[in-house]
């Protein structure tokens, strides 16, 4: 059983108004003196408060506080000790961002979910991919493409008609968003250890942006994309309903 949480919450007043109520009950901690980090929001709060408290290497319980609420659990205010207890831990890796913009700064970011770059004016971007240091697509025409997790599968990458990948494959996918040449190229599975460097053709007229989770950096040259296992989130999930279950049950809705 924790005896020590920090409760955190998105700035929506559904949200404030339950971590008062978890305050009161169950007491407060900073993040840094807790066992354990309860959540409380929608998927973009779980993302910021898994970036933001990445170097403590405490678990993260997130309480669906917002709209669709894949990565948290049902809310409910009675029984959160019993369920802490018994929550069990997915462990994720993000992934590393490099960026070249076209004045030539370097701009890094990590991403939970997907790294993925958007054309940023009316024609279509044209893309270069190399993966590991070898050429694999001398050019894509499209509105943009992504690399996503197992975790972030289920979002971005599936809207662009990318595969569902399950937790623990060791896989990224490489997905194109609306390609118009080559027409049919959907994209990629790829090795976790696998780098991806995306190089913008004609960017000064067909400028690009990069994306790792809502950080983001417009008119880029290139991007290089890879996993870091250096970093590692806990996020706990109810018994019977992790990302693997989850990950599965949306193939089938």
């Amino acid at each position: 059983m924790y005896s020590r949480i920090a409760f955190l919450a998105s700035d929506a007043p559904v949200a404030q108004t339950a971590r008062a109520t978890f305050v009161n009950r169950h007491g407060d901690v900073p993040p840094e003196q807790a066992e354990v980090i309860v959540a409380l929001g929608g998927d973009g709060f779980m993302l910021r408060t898994l970036h933001a408290t990445q170097h403590l290497d405490v678990p993260v319980y997130g309480m669906n506080r917002g709209t669709i609420g894949f990565l948290m659990n049902a809310y409910a205010e009675s029984d959160l000790p019993e369920r802490l207890g018994q929550a069990e831990q997915e462990v994720i890796n993000p992934l590393a961002m490099t960026v070249m913009d076209q004045a030539g700064r370097i701009h890094e970011a990590l991403a939970i979910n997907e790294v993925s770059l958007l054309r940023a004016g009316p024609q279509a971007a044209r893309l270069r991919i190399t993966v590991d240091g070898r050429l694999r697509l001398d050019e894509l025409v499209c509105d943009g493409a992504l690399v996503a997790t197992p975790a972030g599968s289920t979002a971005y990458n599936y809207s662009a008609h990318g595969p569902i990948l399950p937790i623990g494959a060791d896989v990224l996918a490489l997905t194109a968003i609306a390609a118009f040449r080559p027409r049919r190229w959907r994209g990629a599975l790829l090795p976790k250890t696998a780098q991806v460097r995306f190089d913008v053709m004609e960017a000064d007229k067909r400028p690009v942006m990069a994306d790792a989770d809502s950080i983001s950096i417009p008119d880029i040259n290139w991007v290089e994309i890879r996993s870091e296992p250096a970093i590692k989130h806990r996020i706990l999930f109810d018994p019977g309903h992790g990302l693997e279950e989850r990950l599965i049950s949306e193939q089938f809705t």
